[in-house]
């Protein structure tokens, strides 16, 4: 991870105000986290951070291309993303994820490292179905979803657990109809 230090920044130096840092996120970012679905990529991260008394606010845009491979063909392609994500830090005792938006980091902390924020952002941009570009117009012609096996047996089982009242309710029901 010692390559990840350039993703540091230096928050006991900074006095209150805002803050821009720019990142260049290519194969040697990605590289620092193995076993990921994601190795490869050439985004830019920009980190706005607002530092007051209390707490950092950091909104982070990401925008760029990672490259995915398709749950169909298992071909390589590019996905482009753009997003805006927010996170703050607020000053407490120790280390603490307070919710989603919110990390409590204890008073003294001198650096942050910004590099897990960025990738684990990223990482939830990439759809669940990866499907290369070719095969999105097809599923949206044809519909969400595909119907490849239909069973009797529900309709057949409705028929056997039926009370019997009903089913005389049903006859009558139907005589009526019927004259």
């Amino acid at each position: 991870m010692s390559e990840l230090k350039e993703f540091d920044i230096d928050i006991i130096r900074l006095s209150n105000g805002n803050y821009e840092y720019d990142f260049e996120l290519g194969h040697s970012f990605f590289a620092q986290f193995p076993n990921s679905i994601l190795d490869r990529g050439a985004l830019k991260a920009k980190v706005q951070l607002e530092k007051n008394e209390r707490l950092l606010m950091c909104v982070f845009l990401i925008k760029g291309t990672v490259t995915l491979v398709c749950d169909r063909s298992l071909e390589e392609f590019e996905e482009e993303l753009s997003f805006k994500e927010k996170l703050a830090f607020k000053y407490g005792e120790e280390w603490k994820e307070l919710s989603d938006e919110i990390i409590q980091i204890p008073y003294d902390t001198q650096k942050l490292n910004v590099a897990q924020y960025i990738f684990e952002f990223i990482g939830l941009q990439i759809p669940i179905k990866k499907l290369h570009p070719r095969f999105r117009n097809e599923e949206d012609e044809m519909g969400e979803t595909k119907l490849i096996y239909k069973s009797d047996l529900l309709e057949d089982e409705d028929k056997f657990n039926i009370d019997p009242r009903w089913e005389a309710l049903k006859k009558i029901k139907k005589d009526l109809n019927d004259e």
